[in-house]
């Protein structure tokens, strides 16, 4: 459990450097490395850091993806907590 949050806390920080980058006009964090964050098992942290700092609710391809991957994760566990699927 401890290791989900900290993936959960590096996906939040990652989410608020890229916003920071990209207000300063700086080197901006690859979407594909923020992705990876939230495929393991950092979505909620992102999420949270997308709605507090306003970052990448916009652009359409990037929410498509989390919303795919955020999806996923839900129904994994839906699927544990009900009766491990059987």
């Amino acid at each position: 459990m401890a290791g989900i949050a900290v993936i959960n806390l590096i996906a939040f920080i990652a989410q608020w450097l890229d916003k920071r980058a990209a207000i300063r006009g700086r080197r901006r964090t690859p979407e594909a490395r923020l992705h990876l964050w939230e495929l393991l098992g950092g979505w909620p942290g992102s999420f949270l850091a997308m709605i507090l700092f306003r970052h990448k609710i916009r652009k359409v391809s990037y929410l498509f993806a989390f919303g795919l991957i955020a999806a996923t994760w839900i129904a994994v566990i839906i699927w544990l907590v009900s009766s491990r699927g059987t």
